[in-house]
């Protein structure tokens, strides 16, 4: 059995303190052969740097998945090119830096990771998802069945849509971008494990990791306003995926929410 962990996304230094903290112990107490990370709000809330991915990738996430916040950090552009396990959605235009998928050997086998951004509501508007995932799909299961697909969108109906119409074809299809964790984690009928939001990882007293005060005013008045980072108690929150590895099919999926700090963990 393959044991993958998909964390959402990463919220500022917290979210990202939190995971490189506990994710060696979680890969010991879990049994884990890889990790996914989507790493996009990693600094200070927006993007990611260069830095801020070495520092994951050391801690033992296998791969960092991104969306609408990749170019944020104008010194990840040259870099991308230069770290494959950076991903950025794949339906970025032809041309644009970096690759939007990755195929990786675990002890159990080859695992891939394809990141894809839907379109509704979502900035830039890229190109339709559907078409490319079948060529990105059909061009992976030549290398393995056990593929993980990343849906960074803000609809649930649209998320699902990717789900069912890869049901089958991947390992996986997990949802990020709203910060939200959602409860209808699940397995198709044809054996891909899906949720629509895996969740955030980062400060738990927050407004989808932003400082409450400044949203709440801005819906109250509708003014313009800065929302900076929360602080303070983060959280982990994903999903954890068992996938046969001979057929690449989806046995178990399970939410997991976990504390940022071992000190935060109550004796049992």
């Amino acid at each position: 059995m393959l044991t993958i962990l998909f964390l959402g996304d990463v919220v500022g230094e917290s979210g990202r303190s939190a995971v490189i903290a506990r994710l060696p112990e979680l890969k010991r107490e879990l049994n884990l052969d890889f990790v996914v990370v989507n790493g996009e709000n990693a600094a200070a809330g927006r993007g990611i740097t260069p830095k801020i991915t070495i520092d994951l990738l050391r801690a033992g996430v296998s791969v960092i998945t991104t969306g609408d916040h990749i170019w944020d950090r104008k010194e990840i552009v040259p870099f991308i090119e230069t770290e494959p396990r950076l991903l950025r959605p794949l339906n970025y235009p032809p041309g644009a830096p970096g690759a939007g998928m990755i195929v990786l050997e675990t002890a159990k086998g080859k695992v891939g990771v394809i990141n894809v951004q839907a379109r509704t509501f979502m900035q830039p508007i890229l190109e339709n998802p559907f078409p490319l995932l079948d060529a990105a799909v059909n061009e992976m299961r030549a290398q393995t069945s056990n593929i993980i697909v990343d849906a960074h969108g803000e609809t649930t109906s649209e998320k699902i849509a990717i789900g069912r119409y890869l049901d089958g074809r991947v390992s996986a299809v997990l949802g990020t971008h709203t910060h939200v964790q959602t409860a209808d984690e699940q397995i198709f009928e044809h054996g891909t494990a899906f949720i629509c939001d895996a969740g955030m990882c980062g400060p738990v007293h927050s407004i989808i990791g932003r400082e409450i005060g400044p949203i709440v005013g801005r819906f109250i008045s509708n003014l313009p306003a800065a929302f900076p980072v929360a602080h303070g108690e983060a959280r982990l929150r994903g999903v954890l995926v068992e996938i046969d590895e001979t057929t690449g099919r989806a046995t178990r999926i399970r939410r997991v929410d976990e504390p940022g700090a071992m000190s935060e963990i109550a004796p049992a």
